[in-house]
């Protein structure tokens, strides 16, 4: 008897029995003696009787060893023998017992966060050992004297010794890796101060002295971990979206071969031209086109939008998309190093580590911190000790020093603005290569963009044609074709399929497409190319074909602009920023798209030198996507380029934006303006926290365990400061992991033998 209601489970596909156990046995993890493990979701789970029912199936199979259900984690357990039966026949035995299940990645699930699982433990034995300590503290202040104070002093000792050297050990390991290879670090002083600490308390306590000091060492710790663990906790809250990309990313795909067998290939065994078999809740592993009649995706991390995504036979589809229906066979396109979501993780992770102009400051100034701390506390120590003859006084404020001048809040000041910057605009569909590129937009003073495929859809379609024979139109179509520039994929989507053209052909960025054959150059592209006059008059933009410059056929294309362009503008100008158009396309149609968007400043006819040239002076922001754009975009002073531009335009472009909204834009200034504001805030705070703690803690007037809490709330304060960056988000944000964890959590239970779990 069970409480809960068995759903309907599909067949399981038995040709892909052979490709389900490779990628099973990916999966799971090694026991010895030949077992594995894996562990499988079962959210239908709710009671002591599910738990019975689910074990007791699995019991049956002789490969399941044990089979133990949380019930709290709603997931079962599973360790098996491979040799003695397939891993494919767990989950089918799991649904015939009338339970949904999917299986876990324990690379995405079981493991968690191991650094603060071990930041999270030290701190409870440093807090343990401090809140004992201190109730012999409190008996030796009240007056307890001689034999009795001995003893409370060893039991303090018997206590702290062993709880630093556990706790203590997340500070050690880090200086020692650093003394070894004859540098320092911040840990280096902390470390020093703790063992100077309790190497006096265990001296004094060895001499019967009246003073020992474990308590305040195992607080200091205790209170060091505190920080060190707040500040852990919000760097990987900055680093979120870094972490989510990889959590994205499946760990490989079902191949089909030509002969129908199926074969579980790693993530980088799988090449570009590959079939790929895609089960409903999968994530596409690679860049692939869709092989199937149609497939609907979700596809979030690229539109940030939770809405289904159709994509018809022959269309592509990129890397971290969910699969929300049936079984879907895809073409792989691109390896994984090359996919879009490969690429957006080397984004996110450079905005972390560039080292801007900033942060290069503050690199140096943490440098060299080292040596000039060393000597203001040897000095402290001496200046105490000669001029007051406490000698333990002295030592307890050169360990204050030590503690209190470690510079964490300023080697945190400007990467962690960065990393919640990166996060920011990720959430909104924009991606940034590098920190230094987040500097330079806030430095820009006018934005120059593209007309075709930037401030209009990209779509243009063709309103008039005056071709003069059936040979024109055929050249024209072949050479179409053969390029992927919008205006090319428009023409030829309008003249129909043709015939390859019989001769070499060349795309020259900024002309078009020219080819020969018979003896017979013929062009496809704008007048000037073709060697034609301008025809001023036109608000149409004109593609003409020639042969040896002479006239053959004129096609006239018509394009809107954004529904974002124009408030975009707006916005840009309210920000104090003038927006000008740079086209190669004619004047008229450049001057009439300007007027639709609000643009003043519109020029057309451009080659992309011209464009260049335009954008290398001052500090102007380039915002383009073609071919002909890349000399631009990457002489520009800060650039923007859609996840729709050609791959050369993407790859010159500082920042990539997702979607068709040109909004991004001034969100991208906007933020990097904030940020700049957050990185000089973080820099004053940092310097003025060590120039006034400094000076205190010399003086005496600082305990070594004042010094731990005040060294820590600066990282914390530094930190915290940075975050306030995700508080001031305009519009909605649009956080691609939690809408595709949300889809893939609806369609995990779609018929499939097995599918991988969303993070």
């Amino acid at each position: 008897m069970t409480c809960c209601v068995p759903g309907e489970f599909t067949v399981v596909d038995a040709g892909s029995v052979e490709a389900d156990n490779a990628a099973l046995m990916a999966l799971s993890r090694p026991l010895g003696d030949g077992r594995r493990q894996l562990e499988f979701a079962v959210p239908d789970a709710h009671c002591a009787a599910c738990i019975r029912s689910i074990e007791t199936a699995l019991r049956t199979l002789p490969q399941v060893a044990t089979a133990r259900v949380n019930l709290t984690a709603r997931r079962v357990r599973i360790a098996f023998d491979p040799a003695l039966g397939d891993p494919a026949d767990l989950a089918p035995v799991i649904r015939n017992s009338g339970y949904h299940t999917y299986v876990l990645d324990p690379a995405q699930e079981t493991d968690g966060d191991p650094v603060l699982a071990e930041l999270v433990r030290a701190l409870g034995v440093a807090g343990f050992a401090a809140g004992n300590i201190m109730l012999f503290s409190v008996s030796v202040w009240s007056g307890a004297n001689d034999a009795t104070r001995d003893l409370f002093h060893w039991l303090s000792a018997i206590i702290a010794l062993p709880a630093i050297a556990y706790s203590g050990r997340i500070f050690f390991r880090s200086a020692w890796r650093a003394l070894r290879v004859g540098r320092t670090n911040m840990d280096v002083p902390i470390s020093i101060g703790i063992l100077l600490a309790t190497g006096l308390s265990l001296f004094e306590t060895m001499q019967s002295g009246r003073h020992a000091y474990f308590d305040a060492s195992t607080s200091l710790l205790f209170f060091l971990l505190i920080g060190r663990t707040l500040d852990h906790l919000m760097r990987e809250r900055a680093r979120s979206a870094i972490t989510g990309l990889a959590r994205l990313q499946p760990r490989g795909a079902t191949r089909l071969h030509d002969d129908g067998r199926r074969e579980y290939l790693r993530l980088d065994e799988i090449q570009p031209g590959m079939l790929l078999e895609l089960k409903a809740g999968e994530r596409v592993p690679v860049d692939a086109a869709v092989a199937s009649p149609s497939a609907t995706f979700d596809y979030s991390i690229v539109t940030g939008e939770t809405a289904p995504h159709t994509v018809s036979n022959g269309g592509e589809v990129v890397a971290g998309a969910a699969n929300l229906g049936g079984p879907v066979q895809l073409t792989s396109l691109k390896a994984s190093t090359d996919s879009f979501l490969a690429r957006m993780a080397s984004m996110m992770d450079a905005a972390e580590n560039t080292r801007t102009r900033p942060r290069r400051i503050a690199d140096r100034a943490a440098a060299i911190y080292a040596p000039v701390v060393h000597t203001i506390a040897i000095a402290t120590f001496l200046g105490w000790g000669l001029l007051s003859g406490d000698w333990h006084a002295a030592l307890l404020n050169a360990v204050a020093v030590l503690i209190i001048t470690c510079p964490c809040a300023l080697a945190l000041a400007v990467p962690i603005v960065h990393v919640v910057a990166a996060s920011r605009l990720f959430e909104r569909g924009v991606l940034m290569k590098d920190g230094a590129a987040l500097e330079r937009a806030a430095e820009v003073r006018s934005v120059a963009f593209d007309k075709t495929g930037t401030l209009t859809l990209g779509q243009p379609q063709v309103v008039e044609s005056d071709a003069e024979d059936m040979e024109a139109t055929a050249v024209a179509a072949a050479l179409a074709g053969a390029s992927n520039h919008p205006l090319s994929r428009a023409l030829a989507a309008h003249l129909g399929r043709a015939d390859a053209f019989p001769g070499a052909i060349t795309e020259v960025a900024g002309g078009g497409v020219e080819g020969i054959a018979d003896g017979i150059v013929w062009r496809l592209g704008n007048r000037e190319w073709c060697g034609l006059p301008p025809d001023p008059a036109t608000a149409f933009t004109e593609v003409c074909l020639a042969a040896d410059g002479a006239l053959r056929a004129t096609y006239r294309f018509s394009d809107v602009a954004r529904p974002s362009a124009r408030a975009s503008i707006a916005e840009l100008a309210r920000m104090g920023l003038p927006a000008r158009l740079i086209s190669g396309d004619g004047q008229g149609p450049v001057e009439a798209i300007a007027a639709a968007v609000g643009i003043a400043s519109a020029r057309g006819g451009l080659r992309p030198e011209q464009k260049l040239a335009s954008v290398s002076d001052g500090t102007t922001m380039m915002v383009g996507d073609g071919i002909n754009d890349a000399p631009a975009l990457r002489a520009a002073h800060v650039s923007m380029a859609p996840t729709s531009a050609a791959d050369i335009g993407r790859s010159a472009a500082d920042f990539v934006y997702s979607g068709e909204d040109l909004v991004a834009v001034p969100f991208v200034i906007s933020t990097a303006r904030q940020a700049g504001r957050l990185v000089a805030q973080n820099l004053v705070l940092a310097i003025g926290y060590n120039a006034i703690a400094v000076p205190l803690a010399v003086c005496g007037l600082v305990t070594p365990m004042i010094a731990a809490v005040a060294m820590s709330s600066s990282s914390i304060v530094v930190v915290a400061n940075a975050l306030r960056l995700r508080l001031r988000a305009a519009g909605p944000r649009r956080n691609a992991k939690a809408a595709l964890s949300a889809a893939l959590e609806r369609t995990a239970l779609a018929g499939s033998s097995f599918s991988f779990r969303s993070p």
